[in-house]
Order: structure tokens, then sequence, then C-alpha cells
């Protein structure tokens, strides 16, 4: 039978935007969190459990090779399985998305097809979750179509035109059928099994395959953009509109690393990141959801915000390690919770002022920003007046030390900045006033302060004289202009500090758990796109084909990469570098003119 290949990063990414699924290359269900992107990993192969399981396995006996790619222009995955005598099947796994009545059909599900290809080909099917982080095997119950799995808070059921006791028992079989699996809710079917999943194969590809149809994509690098657009949706959570800065927990940055952290919920910078990614393909609705989750959460007064939230506006992550898993290659610990939400992260009101701008001037939203909304916003900006020249932990979120960072000081300056050009959008003249005065008096300070003569770059905090890749975003910010003698330099600069092979360090000064390892993949696309903004555009564009090649097979990114192999480290598929990949090829690629 098909054996199981060690755990790594050659994962495909299926969802709806209610749920994600993660399946390696021979289509083996190695990470699911249920009933929500938070929630319990019912499928946590990926992580390692102790006692083992905590997948959904298709086998092949004398299994040779698979080959998987996505269906064009969607979110559904595709793997042919081949054995060493000439046969083959095809796995086709989808999560259900289309509009009906008016909303988005989108249930906790996954639906399954397998194909017979060529010859007899005997499988083995094994549907093995577990509950409790790892911890047990859940209770179980079956009927003549289905089974049951008692999880904590969701009842799974497995529908299939297999038999049950070859599912059940994970007994050996001549696949010589079609077979069909759908697992979600515990409800029964309203029509035929094998009629729910054709029509929902065809109207959740004709779904996604119209929704990029819309998208405002380049030129040049257009499957790379579309890929990553699609994963940067999948990874909204729309009973919410909150954004997960990635599917999993627990992928160290660096084998043996501690670095190691769980990214399942909703950062205000990541998410402002994807909302402004997302806008520039013409997306806005990820906008409008997220703005709705930005208004939902339940703040202070004054507007004080945390820098992350649960997808269900929660405010305390509290973080615990999780026994039953051993980890990814057993490089645990694996945890559950984040405490940088306890954090100052004064980033975060330039974050969600950037996220909600195009709200007040896109005329194409059927729900415009208006004053009221712009009032809502104002508290931001008076808590980045207040805050930006305070020290806090910074966009790197170090638990050990404070600085005033200059990238934290300039995002608070685009709060106020991107407030007076709103109001004046708005027609608000005295607020167009108030906020101007406040923006053009930070922006002397943290230029007066941040800039470093002697060193010849800005430096990473006031006063300070090291680098860190944060500053590859000033011009793209609006912050100075792209021929700024002063940008141009510290681009160089950290070209030179940063950069090591092709790939950036996000800083090389130690922190709270030693040096950094690995490239960390948003620092390489900022640094490509600054290198095109300041007139590099064929060294900026070799770079960007190379990191291109850096993906996995079916498109996807990661956290981090080696610098040495290459290979994928770090939560995944990573929001922040699909981000990245997206400005990088808008800023790299020829217009639709030149196609002409």
């Amino acid at each position: 039978m098909t054996q199981p290949a060690a755990p790594s990063l050659d994962l495909g990414l299926v969802g709806n935007g209610s749920f994600g699924a993660l399946f390696d290359r021979n289509a083996r269900l190695v990470w699911s969190c249920l009933p929500a992107f938070d929630g319990d990993p019912a499928f946590c192969a990926l992580l390692s459990p102790k006692d083992g399981h905590g997948d959904w396995s298709i086998e092949l006996d004398d299994f040779e090779r698979s080959e998987q790619h996505y269906i064009e222009n969607t979110a559904i995955l595709r793997t042919v399985l081949h054995d060493r005598h000439g046969a083959s099947i095809e796995i086709t796994d989808f999560a259900p998305r289309w509009r009906q009545h008016d909303r988005f059909y989108r249930p906790v599900m996954l639906m399954r097809r397998v194909r017979l290809l060529s010859g007899s080909p005997r499988i083995r099917v094994l549907l093995r979750p577990l509950a409790d982080w790892g911890a047990r095997a859940p209770d179980s119950t079956w009927g003549s179509n289905h089974i049951r799995f008692v999880l904590p808070g969701f009842t799974l059921r497995a529908t299939t035109d297999m038999p049950i006791r070859l599912l059940r028992d994970g007994l050996p079989f001549v696949l010589d059928r079609d077979l069909h699996f759908i697992l979600g809710p515990d409800e029964t079917l309203t029509q035929p099994l094998v009629e729910f999943v054709r029509d929902g194969l065809h109207r959740t590809t004709n779904y996604w395959r119209e929704w990029v149809r819309y998208l405002s994509i380049p030129l040049d690098f257009q499957e790379a953009v579309i890929r990553s657009a699609i994963t940067l949706k999948l990874s909204q959570y729309e009973e919410s509109g909150g954004i997960i800065a990635a599917m999993t927990t627990s992928i160290p940055e660096a084998p043996d690393t501690p670095r190691n952290w769980d990214y399942r919920y909703c950062w205000m910078r990541d998410s402002a990141f994807v909302v402004r990614a997302l806008n520039r393909l013409g997306a806005t609705r990820t906008m409008e959801e997220y703005i709705r989750y930005i208004f939902n959460l339940t703040v202070s007064d004054d507007g004080d915000m945390q820098p992350l939230y649960g997808i269900a506006y929660e405010h305390e992550l509290l973080e615990e390690e999780m026994p039953a898993l051993a980890g990814y290659r057993g490089m645990g610990p694996v945890r559950r919770g984040n405490l940088a939400y306890v954090q100052r992260q004064h980033d975060t009101y330039g974050s969600v002022v950037l996220a909600s701008t195009q709200l007040f001037f896109d005329r194409r939203l059927e729900h415009r920003g208006d004053a009221a909304t712009f009032r809502k916003l104002e508290p931001l900006g008076e808590l980045a007046f207040k805050l930006y020249d305070q020290p806090d932990a910074g966009l790197w979120e170090f638990r050990g030390k404070a600085h005033v960072h200059t990238y934290s000081a300039v995002m608070c300056w685009a709060a106020c900045d991107r407030l007076a050009r709103i109001a004046g959008q708005l027609e608000l003249a005295n607020r167009v006033g108030y906020w101007r005065t406040r923006a053009d008096a930070m922006r002397t300070r943290i230029l007066e302060a941040s800039w470093n003569a002697e060193a010849g770059h800005f430096g990473d905090a006031f006063g300070g004289d090291r680098l860190d890749a944060s500053l590859l975003l000033l011009a793209d910010l609006g912050f100075v202009k792209p021929d700024d003698p002063r940008f141009v330099a510290t681009v160089e600069a950290i070209g030179q500090a940063l950069r090591h092979g092709d790939g950036l360090f996000r800083y090389v000064t130690p922190d709270d758990f030693g040096e950094p390892e690995t490239s960390f993949t948003i620092c390489t696309f900022w640094y490509i796109d600054a290198l095109a903004t300041i007139g590099r555009t064929h060294e900026a564009r070799q770079l960007f084909e190379t990191l291109l090649s850096r993906r996995n097979h079916l498109g996807l990114l990661s956290e981090d990469l080696s610098f040495e192999t290459g290979e994928a480290w770090g939560n995944f598929p990573q929001t922040y570098s699909h981000v990245g990949l997206i400005m990088a090829a808008m800023r790299l690629s020829r217009s639709w003119q030149e196609a002409a």
C-alpha cells in the first residue's frame, strides 16, 4: 500500500471560507481544524500524533508515483496515483462553495471523488480523525451508508457509496467503479450522493472560475498571482470577516528552533496586507467583510486595539502546549494560542486605517465609507499620534525588548495621513486640517529620529543604526518618495546586510531566541519591490523568478525558506508570503498595452 511520506510542506490547500484542509502529494488529508480555522485539528497527522493517525488516506497497493495539480483557476485539487502494474486512480478533493439563495453556500464539508482511470487497482480507504488535539480517537457510530465521529462540539459524518464495512475497518478492495464521499455535518443528504457530488463539483468549479475572471491581474506571472489570490481568499473566515495569518500552528521557522507559533488568528497587520493586495486585484469583498470584522470587535472607548484577535472576536488567546502531538517532524512543542495578543504593537492603528481607506474612494462599492465610518476610525488616529514615538514590540513581535521602532512610527503616521485624505474625500475641511497638521509633525519627527547620518541609512528604531527589512516599505507607504536618496541608500544597505544568496533575513541581530536562520519570504518580496522602485528592475525580476521557483509544486508558499536548500519552513500557507508575491508581480509585470 501507499506509504505515508515524511511530513513536508508539499501540501495543497482546499477550503471555502468556513474551514481549510491540507492534503499531501498522495491526497492524504493531514491537517484540518474543525469546525473552523481555530478549532480542534481532527486531522493532525502533519504534527505527528504520538499514538498515530489523524488522517484520511486513500492507499494504493504497489504504489509507484503520483501527480497533482489544481483544476485551473479553482481551489479544487486533483491527484492521480499510479501503481507498478499500470493501474491508476484519480482523487478529486474540494470544499463546496457557490452562490445560492442570494448568499454563499459554504458548509464545513469536504467532497471527495475517487475514479478508476486504468487497470484493476487495489486500494484501502482509511478515515481516522482524532479528538482533543490528537489525544484520543473519537467515539463513532455507523449506519448503512455513513460513519459518525463525535468530536468536541461537532459531530462529523462521512457519507459514501462504498461498502461501509470496508471503510469502517480499513479493508483493502479492488476499485471497479467510482466512489464518492461527503465529510461534513451530521445531516442527512437531501439528494442522491452521486448527484450531490457531481453537482457540487460543477458549481464549485464555476464559482472559482467566475471569481478569478473578475480579478484585475497583471500581464506577467498570471498563474502565480491567481493561485496566491485564491489562497488569500481561502484565508478569510467569512462568518466574521477575520483573516488568519496561516492555516497551521507550530511549524518551526527552521529545524529544531524554538521559533514555533500558532498563526490561526487574525493579526491586524497581516490582514491589512491581505486586504491591500486583493484590493489591487479588484477583489474588494474581502475588504468589506474585514471592515465588518474590525467594527464588530469590542475595543476600549478610546479605540485601543490588540495586535491580534481570534476569528470569533476573542481577546484572550492564551498559549498552551498540546502534549499528544510530537510536532512537525517531531519538532515540538505544539502550541495553541498566541501570547502576542498582550503586546504593544503600535503599527496596528495604521494597519486598520490603511485597510479601510479604499472604502471611502472606490465607487464600485455598494456600501462606501461615510462620515459615520470615518468617526469610527478617528480614535485610532488619536492613539497613533499619542504613541508613535513610544516603545513597542514592533512588527517582529520581540518578546524581551521594546524600542521606538521606525516601522511602527511610520505606520502611525500613515494612520493620520490617510485620515486627512479620507476627510478630504468626505469634504470635512476642519478634519483635513486637524489630521494633516498631526501627520506633518509626525513625519518631521520620524525623519529626524530614524535617519542615521553616520551609518548612511534609516535605522530600525529611533536613534538606531541596525537594519530590518520593514524599512523597505517606506516608499510603498508614501512616507518617502522612491527616488529619495535616503531611501535608495537604505535599500542598498539592506541588500548588503540582510541579503544572503537569493533570500533576505528580517534582521541579523540576536533576538529573544538567538539569531534567525532562514529567509523570511515576504522580506525577499519587499526587497524585490524596492529594487524595482529605485530602478533596478532587471535585478528585481531575476530574483523574483528565482523565488517563484521555490514555491511548492502547487504554487504555495510557507513563511520561511532555507537559504541553503530552499526548503519551506514556518506556518503554511502564509498569507504574508502570497501578499508579497502579488505586490511584486504587479510591480514587475509589463502593462497589458505591451501585449497588444
